[in-house]
């Protein structure tokens, strides 16, 4: 099956995943807004195919400003976890814990933007410091789950990350997608990852761009 049928496929099953889901949806957004204020949904700029820039859209299981919260409690990676971090709300570590918050990018499936598959979407200052190499996981769509996070997610630097996202773009095929999707369904009620620090990401921090995003 070609890519471009592929991806038609993904955003019906977007559509068909939105329709069922809609009751669990509103409730969650009903159960952030009533707990945590304004804000149910977090929306960044992230790198899609090619590096063109979409808004993608989780709920929030964060405070607001978290990122600038990084660096007064002492963060070195802006993008990075602490041990029981206090940023994390408490409706937002079941949120990841289950991966719940990640419902809302079935949106961005159904606009094109994303693939139930593919390599997850990096933040636009990280990825303007990617090597040629890192690059290559720009070739195809981001997904929602990709084969780093079933082969160790947090728990992998991104050095680790690129080297399986290239694995992925090199050796695509439906029946990988729904290997990885099955993957990805058999391991949702996994426990708190534990805090992995990134060097990677603490180099980029030092860069002009990171510093004036955060």
């Amino acid at each position: 099956m070609k890519r471009t049928t592929w991806d038609l496929v993904n955003r019906l099953v977007a559509a068909i995943a939105l329709l069922l889901l809609s009751p669990v949806i509103l409730a969650i957004a009903a159960w952030i807004r009533l707990a945590d204020g304004r804000g149910v949904l977090f929306v960044q700029d992230r790198a899609g195919r090619d590096g063109a820039p979409f808004p993608m859209l989780k709920f929030r299981t964060m405070v607001h400003d978290s990122v600038k919260m990084a660096e007064e409690i002492g963060l070195s990676d802006p993008f990075g976890l602490l041990e029981n971090d206090p940023r994390i709300t408490r409706r937002g570590r079941f949120l990841r814990r289950t991966s719940l918050d990640e419902l809302p990018q079935l949106i961005n499936v159904l606009r094109g933007q994303m693939a139930l598959v593919g390599p997850r979407p990096d933040v636009l200052p990280q990825v303007a410091n990617y090597s040629a190499d890192d690059r290559r996981r720009l070739e195809v769509k981001p997904g929602i789950t990709g084969w780093a996070q079933v082969n160790g997610r947090e728990d992998i630097d991104w050095a680790q990350r690129f080297v399986l996202d290239r694995w992925y773009v090199d050796h695509w095929s439906p029946a990988l997608d729904l290997r990885i999707l099955w993957m990805t369904a058999t391991s949702l009620h996994r426990g708190e990852p534990p805090v992995h620090v990134d060097q990677l990401n603490i180099q980029r921090a030092k860069s002009p761009e990171v510093r004036r995003a955060a």
